[in-house]
C-alpha cells in the first residue's frame, strides 16, 4: 500500500511562484537554441562586429549576409541572456559577456564556444538517455570510434579540440598559477599540457622556474611559450602519458586531464608521474572536485558533458584518494581556486 502523502495543488498565493518556475522548466527545455544561436553569434563575428559601437539588426546584416529580421529576432532572443544588448532605438551594444564572444580581446572564448557547440558535443548529448542506462559515452556510438581516437585520426576535429581547449582554459590560467606556491628553482613539467597555456603562466609568474610541456606531437606544434622572457626556461617533449613522463620534474602538473580517463587509466597517468618525479616532487591535479549541495557550478555542467563524451569524470576528494593510494601518492591538501577548477597536491606515499 503507498503511505506516501498526495502532492498538495499549489494555493492561490502560489500562483506567481508555479508559474514562473513551469516557464524557467520550458525555457530550459528551449536550451538547445539558445546553444545554437549562441554559436551562429560566433560563427558570425556579430561581436566582432560590434566592437567599435552598437549597430542595429539591418546594419549587422548587411555586414554579415542575413536576413534582418531575423538577425534581429535572434539578437533580441540573445539579448534576454544578457549576450548582447538592445537599446531603444533598436540598437545592439556588447556586454561583459558578448565581448567573451570577440576574437581579438585577451582570454577570447570565440573558439571555446565553437568546440563546445560543435557536433563533436551536440550529436553525442542526443545519446544522452542511452548513456545513463548503460554507464557508456555516446560519443563511440556515434562517431564510430572513442573520443581519443577519432581525434587524433581527423585532423579538423584535433585542431577545433585543440584551439577549444586553448580558449577555454586561457581565462583560468593565470588564476590558477596564481593559487598556487611553487617551490623556488623548480622544474614544472605540465603534463598533457596541450598548448602550454598554464605553464606559460606559471613560468612568467617564478622567473626562477623552467618547464617542460610534454603531450602527443600535434598539440605541441603551436605551444604558447614563445615570449622573449621565458627563452631558455622551457622544452617540449612529445610522448604517451600512459607509458612514461619526462623524468626529473619537481612538479608535475595535470591539468583537466584525469577527468577523461577512467580510474584504470587515471591511476597510469599517475603512476607515470610518480616514478619520474625527483625526491620531495609533487603532483598537482587540477580539475574541477564536486561539492556537496545543489549549488550550479560549472564544473557539474563539465561532468554531464563529459559522461556523453569519455569514460572519465570529475571525482571528488575520497574517489582521488583511491586514485592515489593505487599510484603510491597520497593527498596533502585541496586548493581552491577563483575557477571552478581546484588544485589537489600530492606527494609520494
Amino acid at each position: 500500500m503507498d503511505t506516501r502523502e498526495p502532492a498538495t495543488p499549489a494555493g492561490p498565493a502560489d500562483t506567481d511562484a508555479a508559474a514562473h518556475e513551469a516557464g524557467q522548466l520550458i525555457e530550459a527545455s528551449l536550451g538547445h537554441l539558445y546553444s545554437a544561436a549562441v554559436r551562429t553569434a560566433a560563427t558570425l563575428g556579430l561581436a566582432d562586429h560590434l566592437a567599435s559601437g552598437p549597430r542595429t539588426a539591418a546594419e549587422l546584416a548587411r555586414l554579415t549576409g542575413t536576413d534582418a529580421v531575423y538577425l534581429g529576432r535572434a539578437l533580441r532572443y540573445l539579448a534576454t541572456r544578457k549576450v548582447f544588448r538592445e537599446d531603444a532605438q533598436g540598437a545592439f551594444h556588447l556586454t561583459p559577456a558578448a565581448q567573451f564572444l570577440r576574437t581579438d580581446v585577451p582570454g577570447s572564448l570565440h573558439a571555446a564556444v565553437l568546440m563546445l557547440t560543435d557536433e563533436l558535443f551536440v550529436r553525442s548529448s542526443s545519446g544522452f538517455e542511452e548513456t545513463l542506462r548503460t554507464g557508456e559515452p555516446a560519443f563511440p556510438k556515434v562517431f564510430g570510434a572513442p573520443f581519443v581516437e577519432y581525434i587524433t585520426a581527423e585532423t579538423a576535429a584535433r585542431e577545433l579540440f585543440d584551439t577549444g581547449m586553448a580558449a577555454f582554459s586561457e581565462p583560468m590560467n593565470a588564476l590558477i598559477a596564481d593559487a598556487y606556491s611553487f617551490p623556488r628553482n623548480a622544474t614544472v613539467v605540465d603534463v598533457g599540457g596541450g598548448r602550454g597555456g598554464l605553464l606559460r603562466q606559471v613560468l612568467l609568474r617564478h622567473p626562477d622556474l623552467s618547464g617542460v610541456l610534454f603531450d602527443q606531437e600535434p598539440a605541441l606544434h603551436e605551444h604558447l611559450l614563445t615570449d622573449a622572457e621565458l627563452t631558455g626556461r622551457w622544452r617540449t617533449e612529445p610522448g604517451d602519458f600512459f607509458a612514461s613522463v619526462p623524468e626529473g620534474g619537481d612538479v608535475y602538473v595535470v591539468k583537466h586531464v584525469l577527468h577523461d580517463w577512467d580510474d584504470d587509466r587515471a591511476v597510469r597517468i599517475l603512476e607515470s608521474c610518480r616514478r619520474a618525479m625527483a625526491h620531495d616532487g609533487k603532483v598537482l591535479v587540477v580539475d574541477s572536485v564536486p561539492s556537496p549541495g545543489n549549488e550550479p557550478p560549472l564544473g557539474k555542467a563539465v561532468d554531464v558533458a563529459m559522461m556523453t563524451i569519455v569514460t572519465g569524470r570529475e571525482r571528488g576528494p575520497e574517489d582521488l584518494d583511491a586514485l592515489f593510494t593505487r599510484a603510491g601518492l597520497r593527498r596533502t591538501r585541496i586548493l581552491p581556486t577563483p575557477t571552478f577548477a581546484s588544485i589537489v597536491e600530492a606527494v609520494a606515499a
